[in-house]
């Protein structure tokens, strides 16, 4: 399934220094990622989003510049299907930012979407009424009960402020496991620990938000 990167700090950072260690980790993956890739990234308060169907360790990072809040996303299409780049994450509805990866099988939520991922972002927008914490963790509590295996489901979420994280999986933990390292300043999460800082392991079963 596909690899996730999430970075957001008080200052600003250069995006390419933060998305190549990312692209390294999607092109080593035991499964393949190169199903295309995309981005978002705040410039100016506002958000930018990039997408393109070259696998992300294929193309040029040095055109995005700097920032304070970035999320990754490399794809790995279920069943090699729908390899089509309006179908990359991040998907994006005017104020939140979305990336997904995992496997469910057997969903029975009427939603509309192109692809799943899709079908569960607007699920879970379904609960906003002003606290995404709470709606993503009631949105992600009714797709557990409405599905018949979930193999994993991992989930960000980010506005401009604020950044909000569900990781769920059944099996294969060495792969699912989102990995998190915190400091005054600093935030990353990432689908596997990069070099540098202490990295801790976001378990099983949590909802989490960050500011």
């Amino acid at each position: 399934m596909c690899r996730l990167l999430l970075v957001k700090t008080e200052r600003e950072f250069d995006i390419q220094e933060r998305l190549a260690p990312f692209a390294e980790i999607a092109r080593n993956s035991k499964e393949f990622q190169g199903h295309g890739w995309g981005c978002a990234y705040l410039r100016d308060a506002r958000w930018e989003i990039y997408k393109n169907i070259l696998p992300i360790w294929d193309d040029d990072l040095s055109r995005f510049g700097r920032t304070r809040l970035l999320l990754g996303h490399a794809r790995s299409a279920f069943k090699d299907e729908g390899i089509a780049v309006e179908n990359n994450m991040p998907f994006f509805d005017g104020r939140y930012v979305f990336i997904f990866n995992g496997e469910l099988r057997g969903v029975r939520i009427s939603e509309k979407g192109r692809i799943g991922a899709e079908r569960v972002f607007n699920h879970i927008k379904r609960f906003d009424r002003g606290d995404m914490l709470q709606a993503l963790t009631k949105g992600t509590e009714v797709i557990e009960k409405r599905t018949r295996y979930i193999r994993a489901m991992n989930i960000m979420i980010a506005d401009t402020e604020s950044v909000y994280v569900a990781s769920l999986f059944n099996e294969d933990p060495d792969y699912f496991t989102l990995h998190c390292r915190r400091s005054e300043d600093e935030l990353w999460i990432c689908s596997e620990s990069l070099p540098g800082g202490t990295w801790e392991k976001i378990p099983s079963g949590a909802v989490r938000s960050f500011r």
